[in-house]
């Protein structure tokens, strides 16, 4: 998009900073706004009808999200809460049509993200349902990396505050599993841990696990 269109765009847009442990929308609340992450991390959950909580995706700087509209849903599907200090811009949902018309270039972005969700959906369904639990947690740890990593000392820190809890509700498994796999990953020097803190030390070796060629 050139200057003048995000110019327009901005014009509708209010700024929202968010602390730590607040959220942005709840789970079942009417969609009345569809927002982009400036600043800090997202982490958007679900509660299943069995009153169980995971984590569906972790929302990055620049990501869209919360363009329920653009999914002909009338409600948000989860709750996003702040992993890290965090400031949004956020449009109202009845300018959805409105700008897509007008930016087709927001359509295709819209449509990119969906499908990303999409794709990072079915992987994780495709490793819950035919991989066994460490290698699960590797492909998350990883993949946090990817897009969280900071690079400390001699290794990768996840850049916000993640813990063990989080990770397992990531991978469909329980605090206990994740602890014993995390503390064993740490005895071999794959990972440092601490308190809702994770630095990946090792994640050549790391991607052979989630591979399983190392055992």
């Amino acid at each position: 998009m050139g200057d003048a269109d995000l110019d327009k765009l901005l014009a509708f847009a209010n700024s929202r900073r968010v602390p730590q442990g607040g959220s942005v929308f709840e789970q079942g609340d009417a969609a009345t706004h569809f927002y982009l992450l400036l600043h800090g991390r997202l982490k958007v959950m679900q509660v299943t009808p069995d009153g169980q909580q995971i984590i569906v995706r972790v929302v990055h700087p620049g990501d869209l999200f919360g363009f329920a509209k653009a999914l002909r849903r009338s409600d948000y599907p989860g709750t996003a809460v702040a992993a890290a200090e965090s400031i949004v811009l956020a449009w109202a949902t009845e300018l959805w049509p409105v700008f897509v018309e007008q930016n087709p270039g927001l359509a295709v972005s819209a449509m990119q993200t969906i499908g990303e969700r999409l794709e990072e959906a079915h992987t994780r369904l495709r490793e819950m349902s035919t991989e066994e639990v460490e290698r699960r947690v590797a492909h998350t740890v990883l993949r946090l990396t990817k897009r969280a990593g900071k690079p400390e000392g001699g290794g990768i820190r996840i850049d916000f505050q993640i813990s063990r809890q989080d990770i397992a509700e990531m991978t469909g498994t329980t605090l206990h599993t994740v602890s014993r796999i995390l503390s064993g990953w740490e005895s071999r020097g794959l990972v440092e841990g601490g308190r809702q803190r994770l630095v990946v030390l090792d994640p050549q070796k790391l991607a052979q696990l989630a591979e399983g060629r190392d055992k």
